[in-house]
């Protein structure tokens, strides 16, 4: 198997965004009691590694970061790099912030309709930690 080239752990943040842009769509890993689940989100808000996505109510995912609020993401790209950020959800309760999000989404005004829609939810997931892998170096380095 072919090396990856070694990483200057000063350029890991770099990376690591330059692999959540190219991936775009993380996957989204809850608990359902002691279930793991696992979908595909749509992140309407990145700001560094704290990641927003917006939710229905009547979703499972509610219901499961209700239970437990611990979550991961992870982004993969094209080229097998992968960035995993392990995090705390929270309920986004910033009034200025959601309208900001609101209003720079198109699909999300579509589709809701209103701000106020009381089946909207957006979370806020601030990592306690993130890791970079390099393609299949099957390594994951500590982001700092």
């Amino acid at each position: 198997m072919p090396q990856p080239a070694p990483i200057n752990p000063a350029d890991l943040p770099v990376l690591a965004l330059a692999t959540m842009k190219a991936a775009k769509f993380p996957v989204l890993a809850t608990m359902n009691g002691d279930q793991p689940r696992v979908r595909p989100v749509s992140p309407v808000k990145t700001d560094g590694f704290i990641i927003y996505v917006a939710n229905l109510r009547r979703y499972g995912k509610t219901a499961e970061l209700a239970a437990n609020p611990k979550a991961e993401l992870c982004y993969t790209d094209d080229d097998h790099n992968q960035v995993r950020i392990t995090a705390t959800s929270e309920i986004l309760t910033d009034r200025p912030l959601i309208e900001d999000i609101w209003n720079s989404n198109p699909l999300l005004r579509t589709y809701l309709r209103d701000i106020n829609n009381p089946e909207l939810i957006i979370y806020k997931f601030t990592p306690n930690r993130v890791r970079y892998m390099k393609e299949w170096a099957l390594e994951y380095w500590e982001v700092q």
